[in-house]
């Protein structure tokens, strides 16, 4: 009994040991430091490799991209001030990667049916053909008319059969067609705000840049949001991020806004130079400020909710990191200089 005991202590002590080898490897291929918040991520990521955490994870870093502190906030919403479990529930609303697997699914078993199907028509063809020429000796011989009217009967049921499942399998293929681009779709798509999510924000950037059109590039962030989950709940705070989002894309109408992740917002514009994104991304940062939120349902104010923003000008051909990070940094010089306001090029307005 102690034999047993002391073996499953030295198993239970062997997987902790691994465990902990893997958070290591995975704290230190990114570069991040082994605080508590990093800590318990990389534990969520490593322990459930194949949970919803660790798939987002997966696509962020694809192509050997290095995970940021700034990514693990925005993959658990402010997790830095939360406790890990709000990290599954932050990334239920990031899109439902469990239907995208389905439809993938579903498209391999499809491409499967239609080659057993073709194997079973190439048989069918094979086996045509065999009695086709039967058909032709027993003619030779002098074989009677109902042989033939049965031969030829049993080859019009077989075209007709599969004549009807290729046809049943083009609707399905058209039904799962018509899915696959609905997921697409949502694959790039913010739940919660309904703008375009960061992929598809990187997507537009990489077309947009080969356009040779001047690109200028704005990072917004909401001010103070944390107090906001805090007091008042994170069904308030999405109802927060709705309505600025709601702003930004009324403002920027001709430009595109995308929910970058939490309760940060990036907008491309498209033939702008830099003093007419200001004054556009102005007008909804006014807009903002001037609304008076309530509690819908106790009338309790809310107060003014701000946002502020760094603008950046793309040089040409310059990669989306370097013009991001630009941008970012005058964000939040914008916040160290007093919130609300927008910062382009260490100019505040």
């Amino acid at each position: 009994m102690g034999a047993a005991r002391e073996a499953r202590l030295i198993a239970v002590e062997e997987r902790a040991d691994a465990v902990f080898d893997r958070i290591r490897a995975f704290l230190t291929l990114h570069r991040l430091g082994p605080d508590p918040v990093h800590y318990a991520f990389a534990y969520h990521v490593m322990t459930n490799p194949t949970g919803a955490l660790a798939r987002s994870v997966a696509t962020l870093t694809e192509g050997g991209i290095r995970l940021s502190t700034r990514d693990i906030e925005a993959l658990g919403g402010g997790l830095a001030h939360q406790n890990p479990p709000h990290w599954g529930e932050t990334l239920s609303h990031r899109g439902d990667d469990d239907v995208a697997a389905r439809l993938v699914a579903q498209t391999q078993m499809h491409v499967e049916g239609f080659s057993d199907m073709m194997r079973s028509m190439q048989a069918e063809t094979a086996d045509f053909g065999r009695d086709l020429a039967a058909s032709a000796n027993a003619v030779r011989g002098a074989a009677t008319g109902a042989d033939v009217v049965r031969l030829a009967t049993v080859m019009l049921d077989r075209v007709q059969s599969a004549e009807s499942r290729l046809a049943a399998a083009t609707r399905e293929a058209e039904q799962l067609r018509a899915k696959l681009e609905e997921a697409r779709g949502d694959a790039r798509r913010d739940p919660l705000t309904g703008l375009p999510n960061r992929r598809a924000f990187e997507e537009a950037f990489s077309e947009q840049s080969l356009t040779g059109q001047r690109l200028c590039l704005a990072v917004c962030d909401v001010d103070r949001f944390k107090r906001v989950n805090d007091q008042f709940g994170h069904s308030v705070g999405d109802r927060v991020l709705r309505a600025i989002a709601a702003a930004l894309r009324e403002a920027c109408t001709r430009h595109f806004v995308a929910r970058y992740g939490g309760e940060e917002f990036v907008i491309l514009f498209r033939g702008d130079d830099v003093e007419d994104a200001r004054a556009t991304l102005e007008t909804a940062r006014v807009a903002v400020a001037a609304k008076r939120y309530r509690i819908r349902e106790t009338d309790v104010p809310l107060g003014a909710v701000t946002f502020s923003a760094g603008i950046a000008v793309a040089e040409t051909g310059e990669p989306l990191c370097s013009v991001f990070g630009r941008a970012d940094r005058f964000l939040y010089l914008a916040k160290e200089n007093g919130r609300n306001q927008l910062c382009s090029n260490g100019t505040f307005y």
